[in-house]
C-alpha cells in the first residue's frame, strides 16, 4: 500500500456531534455508484484521457528527448504558466531538491518578481517553457512576451527559436501564432485534459523529467489508485470514494464547509496548493462546494491550530504524515544538561516530527473535529502520483454527489473578460 487512509476519526461515534454518522456515510457511498460507473465507462471508451495517462509510456520517451536537451544546454529553465499549468509541475519539482538545470516557476505577472528572476539568470543558458492549454491566457502570454524581449536583447534573435518550447492545444491560438512567427517548438496539449487535471500529462511530466525525476513512477502510483476505484470491490473502503462521501456528508450534515489539508512534509507544500486549486475550481459552483485551505506542520501547529481546536467547528481535516520517525540528525545528549530538554536527548529530528504529526491528529479528534489521516510509506514519485490521482478522483466523485460539473469554471471567465476590458481602457500603443 502506497498510503493508508484512516477515517475512523471522521465519525460521530469517535469524535461526537461534529462527526458523520456511519449510516449517512454508507448512504453517500451508495450514491457514488453512478460516478464510479461513469469513470469505468470513460476509461473503457478512452473518452476521458486523464484516465489513460497512468498507463501511457510512449509520450514519456518523446518528452525525455526534450528534457535531455534542456539538461544539456541550460543551467536554468523558466516555466511560464498559471494555475493548473504550473502547480502540478511545481508539486513534482518539490521532490527533486537541488537540480541541474534549476527550474523556476513564474506564475504571476508581478514586474518585481520578473525583474528579480531575470537579473540572476544567464540568458544564453536559460530555457523557457510556456504552458497555456488555450494558447490565449493573457498572463502567460505577457510573461512570454517579456521573456522574449529579454532573450532577444541579451542572447540575440536566434534564442527565440532555440530556447523556447510551448505547450498549447491544436488550433490558431495566439501562442501558436507566435511560435510559427518566431520558430520555436510547440508540443500538443490534449484539449480534453483540463489544466487542473493535467499534472500526469506533458504539463507535469516534462518539468519532472528535466529535474531528473522518474515520470513513469509518478504514473505507476496514479495507476495503482485508479485501478482500485475501477475495480470497485468495496466502495466504502476505497479511499477516493470514501473521501468524497466524507467531505460531502460532513458539509451537508455537520456544516464542515472548509477542508483543511495539513501535510507534515515540507516537500508536499506545493502539492497542497495544487489540491486547493483542484478542489476549489472543480466544486465551487451554484453556491456549492467547500473551501480548501492549506496548513503546514509543524509551523501551523503553533498558529492556526488554536483556531482549529477552539474556533468554529466548520472544518474537515486531512493530516498527511510522512515516514519521519528514526530519521534525521541525532540530538547529542552531551550538548546540554537541562532537564527540560531531556525528552529530546538521544532522539533524532524526525522523531519529534513524528510525535508532532500524531499529536495534532489525535488532539483534533479529541476536540471533536473530524480528521482523516493519510500516512505515507515514502515521499517519492510513486507516492505523489498516487496522492494526485486520489484527489483527482475524489474531486470528480464529490462533484457527482454535489451535482456539478468538475471540468468547467464558468465564473472564472467573468474576471478574465473584465481584466481585458481594463487593459483596453488604458490605451497605449496596442491595436
Amino acid at each position: 500500500m502506497i498510503y493508508s487512509h484512516q477515517i475512523e476519526s471522521c465519525f460521530d461515534d469517535a469524535v461526537g456531534a461534529h462527526g458523520l454518522s456511519r449510516d449517512a456515510f454508507l448512504a453517500l457511498v451508495a450514491e457514488t455508484a453512478p460516478a464510479v460507473q461513469r469513470l469505468r465507462d470513460w476509461y473503457a471508451e478512452s473518452s476521458l484521457p486523464l484516465l489513460r495517462l497512468p498507463e501511457s509510456r510512449d509520450d514519456l520517451r518523446d518528452l525525455e528527448k526534450v528534457a535531455a536537451d534542456c539538461r544539456r544546454r541550460f543551467d536554468d529553465v523558466v516555466i511560464l504558466g498559471t494555475g493548473g499549468s504550473s502547480l502540478g509541475g511545481l508539486s513534482l519539482y518539490a521532490l527533486a531538491g537541488d537540480t541541474s538545470p534549476r527550474l523556476h516557476f513564474l506564475e504571476n505577472v508581478d514586474p518585481h518578481s520578473f525583474a528579480a528572476l531575470t537579473a540572476r539568470l544567464a540568458a544564453g543558458r536559460t530555457g523557457i517553457i510556456v504552458i497555456s492549454k488555450s494558447g490565449g491566457t493573457a498572463e502567460t502570454l505577457t510573461q512570454l512576451l517579456c521573456c522574449m524581449a529579454w532573450l532577444k536583447q541579451t542572447a540575440g534573435d536566434s534564442a527565440l527559436a532555440d530556447q523556447i518550447v510551448a505547450m498549447a492545444e491544436p488550433g490558431g491560438s495566439p501562442l501558436r501564432k507566435l511560435a510559427a512567427r518566431y520558430g520555436f517548438r510547440v508540443l500538443d496539449h490534449d484539449p480534453k485534459v483540463g489544466g487542473r487535471f493535467a499534472v500526469l500529462s506533458l504539463v507535469g511530466m516534462l518539468p519532472a523529467l528535466i529535474a531528473g525525476l522518474d515520470a513513469a513512477a509518478v504514473r505507476d502510483g496514479a495507476a495503482a489508485v485508479l485501478s482500485e476505484v475501477l475495480a470497485g470491490d468495496d466502495p466504502a473502503s476505497c479511499p477516493p470514494v470514501a473521501g468524497a462521501a466524507l467531505a460531502v456528508g460532513l458539509a451537508r450534515e455537520r456544516g464542515a464547509v472548509m477542508s483543511v489539508m495539513f501535510p507534515y512534509v515540507d516537500r508536499l507544500a506545493p502539492f497542497a496548493l495544487w489540491y486547493r486549486q483542484l478542489w476549489a475550481e472543480s466544486l465551487g459552483k451554484d453556491g456549492l462546494g467547500t473551501t480548501p485551505l492549506r496548513a503546514m506542520g509543524t509551523v501551523d501547529q503553533h498558529s492556526q491550530l488554536q483556531l482549529y481546536l477552539d474556533g468554529p467547528a466548520d472544518k474537515m481535516f486531512t493530516v498527511i504524515m510522512g515516514p519521519s520517525a528514526g530519521t534525521g540528525p541525532l540530538i547529542d545528549p552531551e550538548l546540554v544538561d537541562d532537564p527540560a530538554l531531556a525528552p529530546l536527548l538521544g532522539r533524532q529530528m524526525g522523531d519529534l516530527l513524528d510525535a508532532c504529526q500524531r499529536a495534532t491528529a489525535e488532539t483534533l479528534a479529541a476536540r471533536g473535529r473530524p480528521v482523516r489521516v493519510m500516512a505515507l510509506e515514502a515521499v517519492d514519485e510513486r507516492t505523489l502520483g498516487a496522492l494526485m490521482m486520489h484527489f483527482m478522483l475524489e474531486t470528480i466523485i464529490a462533484a457527482h454527489l454535489l451535482g456539478v460539473d468538475p471540468f468547467d469554471q464558468p465564473a472564472v471567465e467573468e474576471g478574465k473578460v473584465l481584466a481585458r476590458r481594463y487593459m483596453q481602457e488604458m490605451g497605449g500603443s496596442g491595436p
